[in-house]
């Protein structure tokens, strides 16, 4: 199971990235697209690596989430919901 992170692009597009596998990034013109894309290119990097025999890096991310109000940062304490791992398989 990865995490990924998902956020609208500056051009339109959202991107979505998995900060565990460095560099695993796609993106989709939607929301749900590119949340597909990241999961085709997740299992494409796992498998190129794993045919290389090369380690796949585990998954060492928690993400937290965090609200600015007036210049101060404060943690919610809430950790982001994980994705099932059927959304990333």
């Amino acid at each position: 199971m990865r995490q990924v992170i998902v956020y609208p692009g500056e051009d339109g597009y959202w991107v979505a990235e998995c900060p565990s596998l460095p560099g695993c990034i796609s993106q989709g013109s939607s929301r749900d697209q590119a949340i597909e894309n990241i999961k085709e290119a997740i299992l494409e990097y796992v498998t190129a690596l794993e045919e290389d025999n090369l380690p796949v890096p585990p998954e060492r991310y928690e993400a937290v989430l965090v609200e600015v109000w007036g210049g101060c940062l404060a943690s919610r304490g809430e950790i982001a919901p994980k994705l099932s791992r059927n959304e990333v398989s």
